[in-house]
């Protein structure tokens, strides 16, 4: 399966293995709650995963790369202690707590996570003294004598042995009492994940025309060569700052991310024309309707790689604005939901300022409990901080309720009035890149790719859901059923 499917996969695990009955115990028995045991390359976003499950369903998670631990630290410490049998004292060994429950016990008490996700990494890479100790976790959720707290559900990850010669195979036993999900590399999984996460444009342009180059692990006489998601997230990390402070992404550079000299060189080679046709091209001219008088003849003449490349560039310009909007609409959505909190119940309160006080207190309160547990994405995070300070900076002024309500208002009336223009420029940077897009390839393949990114695309699609924009409505239509769809997936595989 893919990331994807691995991680809804356990969505429904955790949210089956904490279901309760109607006396307060779970459902499943917390020793018949088969770990689950996540098998796949290096790289490919199992730990991600994790903190994107504990997040949608709202519970804690304890990470920890196993290969890091001694048996004493994932044990405990040996001490004598005293007991009595039978009238006579013996001396027993007992063992502290183990660091990585104390862990659980510390997230329990800090953030009030009574339920959450112990996630152990690299499980089947641990030293010899400590692989015992590993499969009496797996098949007894056990670290010595001390058992995981109930309501924690434990998920482990490990490579096969083709990435790591490190890697310990399970026995029979321990297979029978775990979950195993094989997991594989996907990039049309990962690029959703990167839409997400805005990394490079150039990267994701250059994959969709090289997919095979996304994931690839080879070893011939030079030594074992490599390429991982983790590889080109980390390497768009980079080139966007690099580009920042105009300081030059060589093949070198490249190299110390993608150890595949071949693909290495390729995106090096490709991340220079990117960056050449977005000036050849004047993609920001495009958008204002302002198309150079070359540009049609060449892109007649141009190769499949600089037709796909320059319908990319203007894709990701366009982008941009919908990020723009959509970061401006979340916060006019959640503004408006404190406004209406507050329009409900003004009336009814002896205080209106004192009251709006206490709402926007309450509302802080909560979003930093969840904030320190780990519940709110970056995002989320940002908006909320935004709302907060247009929320103080627009303090209601006046006596009386309806007069305090409508001085509150006045913010979010500004606010609404912004976002309607960004929304403008939006549509008509839009429509001139339909435009384009018509007068330079028709209704082609370079066509298709463009609706269909714009479909794909999350802030893109809420935008055209909110918004008719007339050639899209068309050339969804027309073209994102059949067989153009179909042969322009089948060049992209190529």
């Amino acid at each position: 399966m893919n990331i994807k499917e691995a991680k809804e996969e356990i969505k429904h695990t955790v949210m089956a293995y904490l279901k309760k009955d109607e006396k307060g115990k779970y459902r499943i028995p917390a020793i018949r709650q088969r770990p689950i045991l996540l098998m796949g390359p290096p790289g490919i976003g199992k730990t991600q995963i994790m903190e994107q499950v504990a997040r949608e369903c709202k519970i804690g998670l304890v990470s920890y790369t196993i290969t890091h631990h001694t048996r004493q630290s994932a044990v405990g410490l040996p001490f004598i202690k005293e007991e009595s049998f039978e009238g006579r004292d013996y001396s027993v060994t007992e063992y502290t707590m183990s660091e990585i429950i104390a862990s659980i016990y510390r997230r329990i008490r800090d953030y009030g996570n009574k339920e959450g996700i112990l996630f152990i990494d690299e499980i089947n890479c641990v030293s010899e003294t400590l692989a015992p100790t590993m499969l009496q976790f797996l098949q007894c959720k056990k670290f010595g004598n001390q058992e995981i707290p109930e309501g924690w559900i434990i998920v482990a990850a490990g490579n096969p042995p083709e990435y790591n010669k490190s890697v310990r195979d399970f026995d029979m036993v321990t297979l029978d009492r775990v979950r195993e999900l094989d997991v594989s590399a996907d990039f049309r999984v990962w690029k959703s994940y990167a839409i997400k996460k805005r990394l490079h444009p150039a990267i994701l342009s250059y994959l969709e025309l090289r997919p095979k180059n996304f994931y690839r692990v080879e070893a011939d006489v030079d030594g074992l060569k490599f390429v991982t998601a983790r590889g080109w997230e980390d390497l768009s990390n980079l080139i966007e700052l690099y580009e920042e402070m105009q300081i030059p992404v060589t093949e070198e550079v490249i190299g110390e991310f993608l150890h595949h000299e071949d693909v290495a060189c390729d995106f090096s080679a490709y991340l220079d024309l990117y960056h050449k046709y977005e000036d050849d091209y004047g993609i920001a001219e495009i958008l204002e309707g302002r198309v150079k008088s070359t540009v049609y003849a060449r892109l007649e003449k141009a190769a499949f790689d600089e037709k796909f490349s320059v319908i990319h560039l203007l894709l990701d310009a366009l982008f941009e604005h919908f990020y723009k909007v959509q970061t401006k609409t979340q916060l006019t959505d959640v503004w408006y939901q404190f406004l209406k909190e507050y329009r409900t119940n003004v009336e009814n309160v002896p205080e209106p300022k004192e009251y709006y006080v206490n709402l926007l207190n309450q509302k802080k309160s909560r979003f930093e409990a969840e904030k320190k547990a780990g519940l709110l994405s970056d995002d989320e995070i940002k908006i909320e901080e935004r709302l907060f300070g247009c929320l103080a900076e627009h303090f209601p002024e006046g006596n009386g309720a309806k007069e305090c309500f409508l001085s509150a208002k006045e913010g979010f009336d500004k606010q609404r009035e912004t976002l309607a223009k960004e929304e403008n420029v939006v549509l008509t940077a839009l429509n001139y890149a339909f435009s384009f897009v018509e007068e330079a390839f028709g209704a082609g393949e370079e066509m298709v790719l463009f609706v269909t990114e714009l479909t794909l695309n999350a802030a893109s699609s809420l935008f055209l859901s909110r918004h008719m924009v007339e050639k899209y409505e068309q050339y969804r239509k027309e073209l994102l059923v059949g067989t153009k769809k179909a042969e322009l997936l089948t060049e992209l595989q190529r």
